[in-house]
């Protein structure tokens, strides 16, 4: 892609931190911002096309993100380098140079950036989709979708025309047309996709996942993040999100697409992972123990299925002898 259109409306760039969170939080939205391996230098270029919004955006050093939910807008990432890995209510996609992914979060949305790791984002408003009520009124699908790799090349073509529409002159009216026409492809695409369906019309049933669901979801996280290193049964998960604890696995079912139980572990394994990373000279042993896992042999199987590595690999330490009787806590 000829990238020189954005490239050239580079509006931030540090080697700061806090100016970094902010700067990114006012373009997206509020979110959490975990510093791990690397060094920073953010960059954070953009460009509008009526109402579509375009960024090329990198951090430098590896990162993990957790923002809030976005209700009025739709992110497409599309990686230009390295890789990111992105998480959003039980569904899981890996993004490798030139691949893409549409981000809708309705509850939780977690991101790890690798080291080197440039992102091309364009923002979509949801209003877009809506068009004028009829064939673009399209719900924009899962949480987090991956493109197929046709898919992602159409998106790279479609992408390429929108950076050479902001170089077009506006006084032409004949531009002014092929830029709408433009936008209105970019919401025809993702409406298109076979993952994205019809949306509710106002007078049907409401969604019974909304907002009860999310507030015990809030109690839930809540609570097991509180407890990372502390004892739990599914019973506690149950107490603190007000439910009994056939209505939990359901509703982690509905939500996440895993039991509450497997939840808590993704949660303290991400922890563990933070830790090493931030202190590669960490004691792996002590770093399962410490969030509940007794049985290392096991912890490793999950760690490797979830990061694809050894808790090793990430913090360059190795693991302590332990004999294969412990039994497992977590």
């Amino acid at each position: 892609m000829d990238l020189s259109p954005l490239v050239r409306r580079c509006v931030f760039r540090s080697n700061a931190r806090v100016d970094t969170h902010d700067q990114v939080a006012a373009e997206f939205s509020d979110h959490g911002l975990t510093w791990n391996r690397g060094k920073v230098d953010t960059a954070l270029c953009k460009t509008t096309v009526r109402q579509l919004q375009v960024f090329m955006l990198q951090y430098g050093a590896e990162v993990e993100i957790r923002p809030r939910p976005f209700d009025d807008f739709v992110l497409v990432h599309m990686s230009l380098a390295g890789t990111a890995d992105i998480e959003s209510d039980g569904r899981r996609v890996h993004l490798r140079p030139g691949a893409a992914a549409v981000l809708a979060p309705r509850h939780n949305l977690h991101m790890r950036w690798q080291q080197g790791s440039r992102q091309f984002i364009l923002k979509v408003p949801r209003a877009l989709m809506r068009g004028d009520g009829s064939d673009l009124d399209y719900a924009i699908g899962p949480s987090v979708q991956q493109l197929s790799d046709m898919q992602g090349l159409q998106w790279q073509f479609l992408m390429q025309s929108l950076l050479h529409a902001t170089n077009l002159p506006g006084d032409n009216p004949a531009h002014a047309v092929w830029v709408e026409h433009l936008e209105r492809n970019v919401a025809l695409f993702l409406a298109s996709r076979p993952d994205a369906t019809p949306a509710r019309a106002a007078n049907d049933a409401p969604d019974l996942s909304s907002a009860g669901d999310l507030r015990r979801l809030d109690l839930l996280d809540s609570y097991m993040r509180s407890r990372l290193c502390a004892p739990i049964a599914l019973e506690d998960l149950a107490q603190a999100a007000g439910v009994s604890v056939r209505s939990l696995n359901m509703l982690c079912q509905r939500h996440h697409a895993q039991s509450p139980m497997v939840l808590l572990r993704n949660m303290r394994l991400d922890a563990v992972r933070t830790r090493l990373v931030a202190q590669p000279g960490g004691s792996v042993t002590d770093l399962a123990f410490e969030y509940g896992f007794g049985h290392l042999g096991r912890f490793s199987g999950y760690y490797r299925e979830r990061f694809g590595e050894l808790p090793r690999q990430t913090g360059g330490v190795h693991l302590a002898a332990v004999d294969s009787s412990f039994a497992r806590n977590g």
